[in-house]
């Protein structure tokens, strides 16, 4: 019996590392989104303004984090990023964690091997772009109007869990929101609280 309840604990340990509570949000929906400066993986200078007239979306991930794992193993991801290149959206990839940060180089490797269909792969090593937007977990995401405004931010879907098996049948409020901007109406579900593993901040990120 002491075995038994050991291991629960330890299971609702490693749950409860993965997911984290709700908190109020860096940037409200609704409010314009923060500007920013970026480098790619090849070395160029960008900023989120220069694609005003364009939907935006930000993914923040880490590679080894079973729930990024499971939205791209299972599909779920690349195809929601699919649908947002089909309707001339660009997305942003951005990895914010200290521990997990992988070289331009793997970085490349990893979006090949994972299907990613990404305008840039943001390497956040500093923090201040999840700081600036509140990012909490991998998977993270933030979508933004053509406006430049804020209209959806959280969860990819209803499913809070590392497994694939109801990924395919969950709700994915990043499809919807972006079939609502293509449809000019208002986002249904603006905010959400999103899942996944923590972001793991450096020190002075």
């Amino acid at each position: 019996m002491n075995s038994l309840v050991k291991i629960v604990l330890c299971a609702a340990a490693v749950a409860v590392a993965c997911f984290v509570p709700a908190s109020r949000a860096a940037v409200e929906s609704g409010k314009p989104a923060p500007d920013f400066t970026f480098t790619d993986l090849a070395g160029k200078s960008h900023k989120l303004s220069e694609y005003r007239g364009k939907v935006v979306v930000l993914e923040w991930l880490s590679p080894g984090c079973p729930y990024v794992l499971r939205h791209y193993k299972s599909g779920n991801m690349p195809g929601t990023q699919a649908v947002a290149a089909a309707d001339g959206a660009v997305w942003l990839q951005v990895n914010s964690s200290a521990m997990g940060d992988l070289e331009a180089a793997t970085s490349l490797e990893w979006q090949k091997k994972n299907g990613v269909t990404a305008t840039a792969y943001i390497r956040d090593q500093s923090g201040a772009i999840g700081h600036l937007y509140g990012a909490l977990t991998t998977p993270h995401l933030f979508v933004i109007s053509r406006e430049g405004t804020l209209v959806y931010q959280g969860a990819i879907d209803d499913q809070p869990s590392a497994s694939t098996s109801n990924t395919m049948s969950a709700h994915n409020y990043v499809k919807a929101a972006l079939a609502a901007l293509k449809a000019g109406k208002p986002v249904e579900k603006a905010t959400t609280q999103p899942y996944g593993c923590g972001v793991k901040y450096g020190s002075e990120g």
